[in-house]
């Protein structure tokens, strides 16, 4: 195989602290993390839909992952920060997604050798795509894709 047609080898990865957990996704999802402030309240949303908040002109929907997935049943938000999530369904109203962290995350190399699946067979939480451990961290790689769509329609359900 000529060296054009190879996978890399590496790839950057961020490690979020939610509740309960931490998410692991590609750097290059991640637009910015931010200071949380406290979110515009959307009436009749899911409770892991904590509300609007506003980032460069756009009035971006903040969710919990860990509410979502079911991995926590509420959020603090004493040391939160959002993560500002490239989406990637391309809704022209939804380009970014924010995401409530616990903290700051932490740019990391992944390799394959790196990346361990540890799920148990048992069905994965809503959001999840896999459960890994990144050397020693246990994380769950979310399925953005779903996670957007499940954000679409919490809100076409509040409009």
């Amino acid at each position: 195989m000529n060296a054009m047609h190879e996978l890399p080898r590496d790839v950057r990865g961020v490690m979020i602290p939610v509740t309960n957990g931490r998410m692991l996704l590609p750097n290059a999802t991640v637009a910015e993390v931010i200071t949380y402030a406290e979110p515009e309240p959307i009436p009749l949303s899911p409770p892991w839909l904590l509300g609007r908040l506003s980032w460069r002109g756009w009035r971006l929907p903040l969710f919990s992952f860990s509410m979502l997935s079911g991995i926590a049943d509420e959020e603090g938000t004493a040391i939160a920060r959002v993560a500002i999530l490239k989406a990637l369904q391309g809704h022209p109203r939804l380009p970014f997604l924010g995401l409530l962290t616990q903290g700051f995350p932490r740019l990391t190399t992944i390799s394959a050798d790196l990346l361990i699946p540890s799920g148990d067979g048992s069905p994965l939480p809503q959001g999840v795509r896999e459960q890994v451990m990144v050397r020693d961290d246990q994380a769950y790689i979310p399925d953005l894709a779903a996670i957007e769509e499940l954000v679409q329609q919490a809100l076409a359900r509040t409009a």
